[in-house]
């Protein structure tokens, strides 16, 4: 296909939702609305330095809309892949420029739908009498029941629906796969860099979060203008992330045991049950928190300044981080799946360039997946490399996550409890 033979729907509405409301399908009567894309409400993500700025979309709380990339070929139905960004529940959009799907939909004939959620407090605070906590995850579980509703006239098939997403994105893919109430929505998932180490926050830690962010507030959530709310939840994250930064799990985010997500042992228990009718794409890159301490830091950019020493201590963290936050809870999550009959199928992206500093760091795999060369020409993640060798890399990685939109098995053989095997990439 070429670029003609590729349609992009913007701006599509799924749902409305008022401030710390849950949100509300949209009852079309006609053909479906357009409008310019928004993103929701943020402040620029952590990883910005090293992905690259996106193109900056307006900012609104009427931000529930989400785009279709679709096939311009003859009618049919088509599998689909709906993506769910990533950002630490703080930053992101369906309608970045960075996950334009054009590339990936030409290629494998696939129909992708990207989406918006709301983020960081109006998406994930919880506190009795003001916010419900987890209207992000309803939002994207609303926009799943849209693509089931409506993904037909697009093209795409809504009994062949595999969601995919990557870090806070992922970890929402993992908290649905305990949801009950999302059997039917999808069939096969892809679960890229989910941060397992952060599980779900607990109704105590939720509680602290909500606090410090109404205590840097100092007024009213429900009718506070947006500089403020951003400007509270930038102070309130910064208090929770402790003497040094160190502490880095996002500050807002699903709270276990607060609709829709059920507490862990129910959670357990219906990824269980759920597993023998389960496809799934998982894993990590090699070096997941390499981009985050690499940056201005109040106690790394110390360490790394002494000359050997303090560099290996750097590293050694990273690893250590690393290890806990993103690759046992990978294992661990294949593994349980695997047990209960699931076919899982785990991947390891490395680094695409002895010279680049930041290595295999988070993120990484997002141009090879997207594969548009505008989007990520800038990205310091990705030097010395051009655009088009970064495409040409990341074919084979767009081939095998067609292949599984299309029919489950990305090429390579299923993952067993207790191995170590996976696929690599480049």
């Amino acid at each position: 296909m070429n670029d003609s033979d590729v349609v992009v729907s913007r701006g599509i509405p799924f749902a409305t939702a008022a401030r710390f409301a849950a949100p509300e399908r949209i009852a079309y009567e006609g053909p479906h609305q357009h409008r310019s894309p928004v993103t929701a409400p943020q402040l620029p993500g952590r990883l910005e330095p090293v992905m690259g700025a996106p193109v900056r979309l307006p900012q609104s709380e009427d931000c529930l809309e989400l785009t279709v990339t679709a096939p311009a070929a003859e009618p049919g139905s088509r599998p689909v892949m709906v993506w769910i960004h990533g950002g630490a529940y703080l930053a992101g959009g369906g309608g970045w420029n960075l996950y334009d799907a054009t590339e990936l939909v030409r290629e494998t004939g696939i129909v992708v739908v990207s989406i918006n959620y709301r983020l960081g407090v109006l998406g994930y605070l919880r506190m009795p009498g003001v916010a419900p906590g987890n209207l992000g995850l309803l939002d994207q579980i609303t926009a799943l029941e849209w693509v089931r509703e409506h993904i037909a006239g697009f093209g795409g098939d809504p009994a062949q629906v595999t969601v995919a997403g990557q870090s806070a994105g992922a970890h929402s893919i993992v908290a649905m796969l305990g949801i009950a109430s999302t059997r039917g929505l999808f069939r096969r998932a892809i679960v890229q860099s989910s941060p397992f180490g952060i599980g779900f926050q607990s109704a105590a830690k939720a509680q602290r979060a909500a606090q410090a962010f109404l205590t840097a507030l100092g007024g009213d959530a429900q009718h506070a203008p947006l500089t403020q709310l951003l400007a509270a939840q930038a102070a309130a994250a910064k208090k929770l992330a402790g003497p040094g930064g160190l502490n880095s799990a996002p500050p807002f985010l699903p709270v276990a045991g607060v609709d829709p997500v059920p507490d862990r042992s129910r959670w357990e228990r219906e990824v269980r049950e759920r597993a023998a009718g389960l496809r799934l794409v998982i894993g990590t890159t090699a070096e997941e928190m390499r981009a985050f301490y690499d940056g201005p830091h109040p106690v790394f950019s110390r360490l790394r300044a002494v000359p050997v020493a303090g560099r290996r201590v750097v590293a050694a963290v990273q690893n250590l981080v690393g290890r806990k936050a993103f690759e046992e809870g990978t294992t661990d999550f294949a593994d349980l799946l695997a047990a209960h009959g699931s076919d899982v199928y785990r991947y390891r992206v490395h680094a695409l360039h002895p010279d680049n500093p930041f290595g295999a760091c988070h993120c990484l795999e997002l141009p090879l997946l997207f594969g548009d060369d505008a989007a990520w020409h800038d990205s310091a993640m990705l030097s010395p490399l051009t655009p088009a060798e970064v495409r040409e890399l990341g074919a084979p990685m767009r081939k095998q996550w067609g292949a599984f939109v299309h029919a489950g098995d990305p090429g390579w053989t299923p993952h067993a409890p207790g191995s170590a095997a996976a696929q690599q990439f480049p």
